[in-house]
């Protein structure tokens, strides 16, 4: 008998080929998130899960599923699962690691150059029907290259970010919690410092770190005090690492130049604040947003769901100890 699974959320049609073949499948392919209640009254007899990022998967939620083996994230983050609830009921977690790095160090970079150049600013002037001609002072942004880029978070996709920095002639900068390789410091062109330090200096800060306990208001408000007035903030990674309230008066007053976000806490719910300011750049989580990347993303979690309900252990397995509690 083929294991029962729910996917939470609609996901391309080889995907669920892929996942018919070894298994029973329920699709949501209406695309309404479900809520708690909802969520776990059709998990109630499923052995697995294909989740995104706006499902909630913690204790209550297992507890009400107690045939759940497996969930698999279709995402490289993960705190919207409780990893240590679900390693207690033996439930394996997975996530989406790689495929998704190019694509999301893309979307960093077409922040800055946005935010740096005004382009969001500029568009909504020339569609308003504003623009009048040439002017020499006009819309002045700031340069990117040979600027001081600060990367916080050199894990993958921090150091897909500061490759693409050479071509910019950039000074590379950055902050990790454990210190690269020297050999990736010499291949990135990449100088260690401590955050304080790097927030002091760098024109441009990209965040790129997971969102957790630890990293929650990560830059708040005295970080921003320490940064440049012309400097740009970047956040690419996940919202609640960074104070959202904090961020918009620092751009009210001119603490820092401007921002470039793609992601907010509570989102889709963002801080207002933000409307209101031209000094922002704003899109709605789209960093891994790219068709190959996304089609990418939902069969590398297939096939991680797969695996672990074949009896196997998924490549990009979460928590190893699961396996011995189950």
């Amino acid at each position: 008998m083929k294991p029962k699974i729910l996917v939470t959320r609609e996901v391309f049609d080889e995907t669920l080929d892929y996942l018919a073949q070894h298994c029973e499948v329920e699709a949501n392919q209406q695309d309404a998130a479900y809520g708690p209640d909802v969520l776990a009254q059709r998990l109630g007899d499923k052995d697995g899960m294909m989740c995104c990022l706006t499902d909630r998967v913690d204790a209550a939620l297992l507890a009400a599923c107690p045939r759940l083996k497996a969930v698999a994230n279709i995402a490289v983050g993960y705190n919207n699962i409780d990893i240590a609830a679900c390693t207690a009921r033996g439930v394996m977690a997975t996530n989406t690691p790689g495929v998704l790095d190019d694509s999301t160090a893309d979307l960093a970079w077409a922040l800055m150059l946005a935010t740096a150049r005004r382009i969001t600013e500029v568009e909504s002037h020339i569609r308003a029907g504003q623009w009048t001609g040439w002017r020499l002072k006009q819309w002045l942004g700031v340069d990117v290259h040979h600027a001081t880029l600060g990367i916080i978070g050199m894990g993958r996709i921090g150091q897909v970010i500061a490759r693409r920095a050479a071509g910019f002639d950039m000074k590379v900068i950055y902050s990790n919690r454990n210190r690269v390789a020297p050999e990736i410091e010499r291949r990135l062109n990449a100088e260690y410092a401590s955050r304080e330090d790097l927030l002091a200096r760098a024109d441009f800060v990209v965040l790129q770190v997971p969102y957790s306990a630890e990293t929650h208001h990560l830059i708040g408000a005295a970080e921003l005090k320490t940064m440049k007035p012309t400097a740009i903030l970047i956040n690419s990674t996940r919202g609640g690492v960074v104070d959202d309230a904090a961020l918009v008066e620092a751009l009210k007053d001119g603490t820092i130049r401007g921002a470039g976000l793609d992601v907010f806490e509570n989102e889709p719910r963002l801080n207002p604040g933000f409307l209101a300011l031209k000094s922002v750049v704003l899109a709605p989580h789209i960093g891994s947003s790219t068709e190959a990347t996304r089609r990418a993303m939902a069969m590398t979690a297939a096939q991680n769901l797969v695996t672990a309900l074949s009896g196997g252990t998924p490549p990009n397995l979460l928590n190893a100890e699961a396996n011995q509690k189950r």
